[in-house]
């Protein structure tokens, strides 16, 4: 049996559909960055107000990240992402009838919800696939959606905003109602065409299904011996898992602090909608390119450490010369390192928890180091609308990301230097 060639056949029947989803959620949450720019004018409400409400979907998304990733091994991946997929969508419609603040809060709260678990369910439905030796690659494919979000939503949204008027809605309500109906309309089709494990797939045969399972199992032999006892609750009080969590918390920190506010910094310099839109995906591009680049050389080196280090100042190397420079082409140069190291340093940190995860455990774990993490995407939005607030410059607020991710290399140098996630992984990761 040609290995290579059937992980190939797999990932084409997984990775497209599983990016798309991930794409529109990603799109539905950076949009608002996008309705921002007219919404705040037209429903009052302040840019503080906006940084508190944009970080509010992740406090939804924390509250019910682990509860969903256990209901979800229970009713399996694909009922559970069809679920998801739908109410995220249906709430990204809603949110062209905000009126105010306490509207915008609800369903910033609920919005994040309903997403509660698809990222970590994703990455344990991986697994069920992939040996751990493959998964630094597969994590990157599957993380494209997380620039490429940008790269088609900013186009997108401005284009959008070019609609005011259109039937009596505003342009940042067609925003809302376009972006999240394929949502809505792919929950069905994820029904159909996700299978919930090898053994169900009807384009494999039941030889290479199993070989498939075998290689997984064999790979996770040693970590499900030593972990066969843990309860979900035990895998939550795991010191690696907490310590991985706390090293994430700047990474999507950086990532929606960066993405919700980009438009507003670019339309600063009296861009159209349509240029601010097109502007603002630049440097989300070099997040595509990282990520072909580094994950790939992290599988192959059997290095994880050393990327997430390198890959890390460089964002926060970025994030600090777009403080300093004064030219949008200057800012936006920098960005493109931030949107290179950013993204490639999360897509191999994804890689650790299962050098000592498997099983309940794995999808526990995930989501609390998602869960955890995910504190980051509220307080990088919320901090740079108070940043802006109190001091009306966005300088500040890079600096404020930068300074965050210091975090990140600390932790991953603690977890290096204790051999925490080497232990028991056999050298897969230096």
């Amino acid at each position: 049996m040609n290995e290579d060639q059937l992980y190939k056949r797999v990932t084409l029947r997984l990775i497209p559909f599983l990016v798309l989803l991930y794409l529109i959620a990603y799109i539905d949450r950076s949009i608002l960055g996008f309705a921002k720019l007219y919404m705040n004018v037209d429903v009052g409400i302040s840019d503080a107000a906006y940084g508190f409400g944009a970080g509010l979907f992740f406090l939804g998304y924390i509250l019910f990240e682990v509860p969903s990733n256990l209901i979800l091994v229970k009713v399996g991946a694909r009922r559970w992402f069809a679920r998801i997929i739908l109410t995220w969508g249906a709430i990204t419609v809603a949110m062209a009838l905000i009126q105010g603040p306490t509207s915008f809060y609800i369903l910033r709260f609920l919005l994040g919800a309903a997403e509660a678990g698809f990222y970590p369910g994703v990455l344990y439905y991986l697994t069920l696939w992939y040996p751990k030796q493959r998964r630094g690659r597969i994590y990157g494919y599957f993380f494209f959606a997380q620039p490429l979000a940008p790269l088609v939503g900013g186009p997108l949204a401005g284009a959008l905003l070019g609609m005011n008027g259109m039937l009596g809605v505003h342009g940042w309500q067609w925003v809302f109602i376009l972006c999240g109906l394929p949502a809505v309309l792919l929950a069905l089709p994820t029904l159909k065409l996700l299978p919930e494990k090898p053994q169900d797939a009807k384009w494999l045969t039941p030889q290479e299904a199993h070989w498939l399972t075998s290689g997984i199992e064999r790979g996770s032999a040693g970590i499900a011996a030593a972990t066969k006892s843990h309860s979900p609750l035990q895998a939550l009080k795991n010191p690696r898992v907490l310590l991985l969590a706390f090293a994430y918390v700047p990474i999507p920190l950086a990532i929606y602090g960066l993405s919700l506010w980009l438009p507003t910094l670019v339309k600063a310099f009296n861009a159209s909608d349509f240029t601010t839109g097109v502007l603002s995906a630049v440097p989300f591009l070099f997040g595509v390119i990282g990520l072909l680049i580094v994950p790939r050389s992290s599988d192959k080196r059997n290095e994880r450490y050393g990327h997430i280090i390198v890959c890390t100042l460089l964002a926060a190397a970025g994030l600090i010369g777009a403080a300093l420079s004064h030219s949008l082409a200057l800012q936006l140069s920098f960005l493109c390192m931030t949107g290179f190291g950013m993204y490639s340093a999360s897509a191999v940190l994804w890689t650790l928890p299962s050098q000592f995860l498997v099983g309940t455990g794995a999808a526990a774990g995930l989501a609390v180091i998602n869960s955890i993490g995910n504190l980051g995407g509220y307080l990088g939005p919320f901090g740079i609308g108070l940043i802006k607030e109190y001091t009306g410059s966005l300088a500040y607020g890079l600096y404020f990301l930068a300074a965050s991710l210091v975090l990140v290399i600390v932790l991953v140098l603690i977890l290096r230097a204790m051999g925490e996630v080497d232990k028991g992984s056999a050298g897969t990761s230096r």
